[in-house]
């Protein structure tokens, strides 16, 4: 029996346009899946380009005018806080509605999910205060005539922000924050596979005291994007999803010059040295390879271990892999829940067979589960070789590769050996070591002994085609700001 009453979790299925909801402009609709039960558990309203038009006309008039772009960083911060303390207050229901949108297991919503939004929604509102500050910079005479010059930092203006459907909350507060502390509108779109955690935190918005037309939702399909990406009303593009479709983002924005951040996919290697803790080694790439059933952008999929050590960390892992409990996500025994949708399960299950093709080593999964729900098994690859497509594509399953490595050298090619670079793991215990892993492989973010050691306090993105530009810390409100330069001649 499914612990969750839908009903009870009021759901909200329309678009949230200038402080209201409503119908969209050309009535289109889509069914949102439970992906753990195949059922539908609503019917939401799809937004199109008209749709965009009315949210972008709403955010210009609060930035070009209103009184956001004229509210104080104080007052800013002061709205922040109290979305993070809603937040928290409604926290149950809205990790049961991540858990019902995704198919995450309940207790990975309750533990990652809303914390996360939460603690970047507070870290922000700590920070609103005081980041647009500029400063004065001495300069010399012009003409003979003394000079006072300084900087400003003004809000960039009208953020379009595209999330995606894997961990679409705390995605989301992760564009939202960082752009409402440095004063921008925002044109939020998340994704048609999990758009209700989204919709529901419009409420929260605007209960908190975020003005009309400040922020605009409106779930959408590509003619959305497309619209926001292209839109002339529209400054800045923050995405995060596949390269490929950044490919596009990116092309669009160019047509108006926007500013981009994208946030793209990972192939991320966990490098296991000979002295590491292998029990913790083997837990922390295990929750590397797992976790969100595999459905992370840096998911640890590429496991680098050391040729001495390689035969242990393979048994060890395909019995984590085996200890992994699959099943309801809304079970409390559950660790593993549902893939998102049964075409994206087909894709990985494709690459599993290649794997298999390509005479890579099944050690344990590979296979479908259930006929009921998109679930499969954690799956491990060993005795593969760099050049496999299950050790090169982003497979966004559980499914993970183990390559093995000689030396530091040979770790840090392997690492390397990639399109990526959004994340990587080192396991030991040798400081020198981890220190010389972390300056030499290229990635954004390089967890010792840990895997997904994301805090809002530190920049997250990714280099190569893992993206451009960085989310999170304090730099993140750079890329929501532009610095003008006043210079008056007496």
């Amino acid at each position: 029996m499914r612990s969750v009453d839908i009903a009870a979790l009021g759901l909200r299925t329309e678009v949230f346009i200038d402080g209201r909801w409503q119908a969209t402009a050309g009535g289109a609709t889509a069914e949102v899946i439970d992906p753990a039960t195949e059922q539908v558990v609503t019917t939401i309203a799809v937004g199109g380009a008209a749709d965009v038009d009315a949210a972008v006309a709403a955010a210009r008039r609060e930035m070009d005018g209103g009184g956001w772009s004229r509210t104080s960083g104080t007052d800013r911060g002061r709205i922040l806080a109290r979305v993070a303390d809603l937040l928290e207050r409604d926290a149950d229901r809205l990790a049961r509605i991540e858990t019902l949108d995704v198919g995450k297991p309940l207790a990975d919503s309750v533990m990652v999910d809303l914390p996360g939004a939460i603690e970047t929604f507070r870290y922000y509102a700590g920070i609103a205060d005081g980041c647009l500050e500029g400063r004065v910079v001495p300069t010399s005479l012009l003409r003979g005539r003394p000079t006072h010059s300084y900087t400003m930092r003004q809000p960039i203006g009208v953020v379009g922000a595209i999330v995606p459907w894997n961990a679409p909350l705390m995605i989301t507060a992760w564009k939202l924050a960082p752009a409402l502390a440095a004063g921008c509108a925002v044109v939020l779109k998340p994704a048609l596979e999990a758009p209700l955690s989204v919709l529901a935190l419009a409420d929260l918005l605007a209960e908190a005291g975020v003005p009309d037309g400040v922020v605009s939702v409106l779930a959408g399909d590509a003619e959305a994007g497309a619209a926001i990406t292209a839109h002339p009303g529209i400054d800045k593009v923050t995405f995060t999803g596949s390269p490929e479709v950044g490919r596009l983002v990116q092309q669009a924005a160019a047509g108006t010059f926007k500013r981009v951040t994208l946030e793209l996919g990972g192939k991320s290697p966990q490098i296991i040295l000979p002295d590491a803790d292998l029990t913790a080694a083997v837990r922390g790439t295990a929750r590397g390879l797992f976790a969100n059933q595999g459905q992370v952008c840096a998911a640890g999929t590429r496991v680098l271990v050391h040729r001495s050590i390689a035969g242990d960390v393979v048994d060890a892992l395909g019995d984590a892999a085996r200890a992994v409990q699959v099943g309801d996500p809304f079970a409390a025994e559950t660790t593993m829940g549902s893939l998102i949708t049964g075409a994206h399960r087909d894709r990985v299950l494709g690459y599993v067979q290649r794997g298999l093709d390509d005479g890579a080593r099944l050690i344990t999964g590979g296979a479908p589960i259930g006929a009921t729900g998109y679930f499969m098994e954690p799956t491990v690859f060993a005795s593969a070789t760099p050049q496999m497509a299950i050790a090169r594509e982003e497979i966004f399953g559980p499914v993970g590769t183990v390559l093995e490595f000689d030396d530091l050298d040979e770790a840090v090619a392997l690492a390397n050996d990639s399109t990526f670079g959004l994340a990587a793991s080192v396991w030991t215990r040798d400081l020198a070591a981890a220190h010389e892993l972390a300056a030499r492989v290229r990635a954004g973010s390089v967890w010792v002994n840990a895997w997904g050691a994301i805090d809002p306090r530190l920049p997250w993105g990714g280099m190569r085609q893992s993206g451009i530009g960085r989310e999170l810390g304090a730099g993140a409100i750079d890329s929501f700001a532009e610095e003008k330069a006043v210079r008056i001649v007496y």
